[in-house]
């Protein structure tokens, strides 16, 4: 381990154990029976076909994924299954260091450079991040806030949230039309911008815009745009039904939640995976949890409970497919942390199979 990654370390666990000290001092009377009660009283099979809709979501990512190849190469989304599955077991258990598994993989697998792959990868996070924001933005205007008291409150804050979600959106949009049109302009002037005070830096920057230049690319036309919008905005609605199903194995109030209501829970759970320990999380849980007992008024056992569900069956439960794919292709994840801390591509073993 590397002293930046220490460092990082050291300052997630304080923060992670800063959050936790403060939700549990809130709750002075938590009582472990009743956690456990909740818990192990859940409704198995809601909480089934919640981990069945995540997998799906995994198939419909494999199958972007060949939408985006289709300049370079025609693949078939059954191919990307299994580096799809092993890139996220990596992500929840090395946390970002993970990510690298599923772009080399498919790059391996269908002969493509590691750099082809990464900008793929960058430019499925922009819709990702764009298709999220269409649902929170119709849940944030359309929702009966009157419903829940402590929301009212926050109305207004919300609303300002999903215009400054808009905001951040357009812009992203933006820049990536700029980047598309005129990909050398723009890495000229990154280069030129900050060569004097950090040379470096402004290198590796030039590399990441011809990099998300040749990712942009990948969307090639009308139909993958079209193709593309789809199945990002299924892949998240299928998420937030995923989310619904877990809160209703739990009983009242978690019962009465529709899907726009834990579209704002899965807004605190994104918030809260930006402090995550790897194969811990911590920061999500925390969000989570205090998200659902604050704004939806919900017990404090109930809600740890929740939370830590969530997290189980949203972030972890691709572990066991994962693992045995990863078993089959011959996949190193400790030889993928220890090549996620070099600045050249990571060298993973894996068989690429046909």
């Amino acid at each position: 381990m590397t002293r930046k990654r220490i460092v990082v370390s050291a300052v997630v666990v304080a923060v992670l154990a800063g959050l936790v000290c403060l939700q549990f001092r809130e709750w002075r009377h938590f009582d472990w029976g009743v956690f456990w009660d909740q818990t192990t009283d859940t409704r198995k099979l809601y909480l089934l076909s919640a981990v069945g809709l995540i997998y799906l979501t995994y198939l419909l990512r494999a199958a972007r994924w060949a939408v985006f190849l289709r300049p370079v190469c025609r693949t078939q989304a059954r191919r990307l299954i299994a580096p799809t599955l092993i890139g996220f077991t990596g992500l929840a258990l090395l946390g970002r260091p993970g990510e690298f598994a599923r772009p080399y993989l498919i790059a391996r697998r269908e002969g493509l450079t590691m750099s082809s792959q990464l900008a793929v990868w960058a430019v499925e996070r922009i819709f990702d991040i764009g298709s999220f924001t269409v649902l929170m933005t119709i849940d944030i205007f359309t929702m009966d806030f009157s419903l829940y008291p402590v929301l009212e409150r926050y109305r207004n804050d919300f609303l300002i949230a999903g215009v400054i979600l808009i905001g951040l959106v357009a812009l992203l949009a933006a820049g990536a039309y700029v980047v598309r049109r005129n990909a050398t302009g723009v890495a000229r002037w990154v280069l030129r911008r900050f060569a004097a005070r950090a040379p470096r830096l402004a290198q590796h920057a030039e590399q990441k815009v011809y990099a998300f230049s040749e990712g942009l690319n990948t969307i090639h036309d009308l139909g993958s745009f079209v193709q593309v919008t789809g199945l990002s905005l299924m892949i998240w609605f299928l998420i937030a039904v995923a989310y619904r199903q877990v809160t209703h194995a739990y009983p009242s109030p978690l019962r009465e939640l529709t899907v726009s209501n834990v579209v704002l829970i899965i807004g605190f759970s994104m918030i809260g995976s930006l402090v995550q320990l790897p194969a811990i999380g911590g920061g999500m849980q925390a969000a989570t949890i205090g998200g659902i007992s604050h704004y939806f008024n919900v017990p404090g056992e109930i809600a740890v409970s929740c939370g830590i569900m969530l997290w189980l069956v949203c972030f972890m439960a691709v572990i066991p497919a994962g693992l045995i794919l990863a078993q089959r292709e011959h996949v190193s994840f400790t030889k993928i942390s220890r090549e996620s801390d070099k600045p050249q591509e990571p060298e993973i073993e894996a068989n690429p199979g046909n």
